[in-house]
């Protein structure tokens, strides 16, 4: 049976009993249940951007606010080419940004790989509440809190844990400290963030969250994608004078001009510590994308990777082996989106179209 909002079940009212509300269960056009988290509505003044009531990116579609987004509680999972968020089950790896958004897709409208402004609301949510959340980046445990351990998923040739099973980790592996919270966002997977791309140095992203609509164009060579000016107008890619990552001493910096571009070389810095050329205004935007700090206090250690020869798209989150340097921030642009390997998974999530 096909999910509408009007139907209750005995499932999902025991997922949101249980959870406060928190939770949901969503079901796909077959009738396959994961379990989601809902985010309501997030403002730029709700997590500290600015005094603005504007819709944070993830909650605006084809400029329409929506009231909500649906978050897979876990990693995706596949069964019959469809991803699912589910407890005690491998994460889905070895999957490229195409394949990760088809698995998400075949469940029917609504559903997409969770996206770039999506993962980006979740992580100024937790800054502004004070709370990063742990998790696997240390070979099943946590490497600040070596007693916080997950169950085996996958194990290496070595013997350590490298992937763990989904939700396995202790409450503070969630997004919020509870059990009902967002696991995995800090290690276990490198996670696709869709609707982000690096194109020879100019950073393009798809307006608001239009990634997360099911006929959303994420191709290399699609129209969708638009370049950002320094006051946060979206503009054609190639436009002059649009924010780029250049490499400046072998460390990413956001420009207006690429003067730079690496082959091979992996540079890399903290996210808190990313930087902008002299005289470029950075927009609000690129706060609320999470694609530079919203403010001078803490972001963790979390890492920001990128590279600007051809086209190179993200991931999110950090993997088992990352230790401090994975997290809600953290943010990896150095793969094409062919990038398939045994540390990269993705998520499921859910809109209303």
């Amino acid at each position: 049976m096909a999910f509408t909002f009007s139907v209750k079940d005995t499932y999902r009212q025991a997922v949101e009993a249980a959870s406060g509300g928190k939770q949901t269960v969503l079901y796909d056009d077959k009738g396959n249940p994961s379990i989601m988290n809902i985010i309501p509505k997030l403002s730029y003044k709700d997590v500290g951007l600015s005094d603005s009531t504007k819709a944070l990116p993830a909650f605006v579609v084809d400029d329409a606010d929506r009231p909500e987004v649906f978050v897979g509680t876990y990693m995706a999972m596949v069964h019959d080419g469809r991803a699912y968020s589910l407890p005690g089950q491998v994460p889905k790896v070895h999957t490229n940004m195409d394949q990760a958004i088809a698995y998400c897709r075949a469940k029917g409208p609504g559903w997409h790989c969770m996206t770039n402004a999506e993962y980006a609301a979740i992580a100024l949510w937790c800054k502004k509440n004070g709370y990063y959340p742990r998790g696997n980046n240390n070979y099943g445990s946590d490497h600040a809190y070596p007693h916080e351990k997950c169950r085996p998923g996958t194990v290496g040739s070595d013997g350590r844990i490298n992937l763990g099973l989904t939700g396995s980790g202790p409450n503070s592996w969630t997004h919020d400290g509870t059990p009902n919270g967002i696991y995995g966002l800090n290690g276990d997977a490198l996670e696709w963030a869709t609707g982000l791309r690096i194109y020879n140095g100019e950073i393009q992203i798809l307006a608001g969250n239009n990634a997360a609509k099911n006929s959303a164009d994420l191709t290399a060579g699609s129209a969708e994608w638009k370049a950002i000016l320094p006051d946060g107008t979206l503009v054609a890619p190639g436009t002059e004078g649009t924010l780029k990552i250049d490499i400046v001493g072998g460390v990413p910096k956001i420009m207006t001009t690429v003067t730079t571009t690496t082959t091979s070389e992996y540079p890399n810095t903290l996210f808190k510590s990313l930087a902008v050329g002299d005289g470029i205004a950075i927009p609000d935007l690129m706060k609320a994308l999470a694609l530079f700090p919203s403010d001078n206090s803490d972001h963790g250690e979390d890492r920001f990777y990128a590279r600007n020869d051809g086209e190179k798209c993200f991931y999110r989150g950090g993997y088992w082996p990352d230790t401090s340097s994975a997290g809600v921030f953290s943010l990896d642009g150095y793969h094409p989106r062919s990038s398939s390997s045994g540390g990269v998974g993705f998520r499921p999530a859910y809109i209303v179209l």
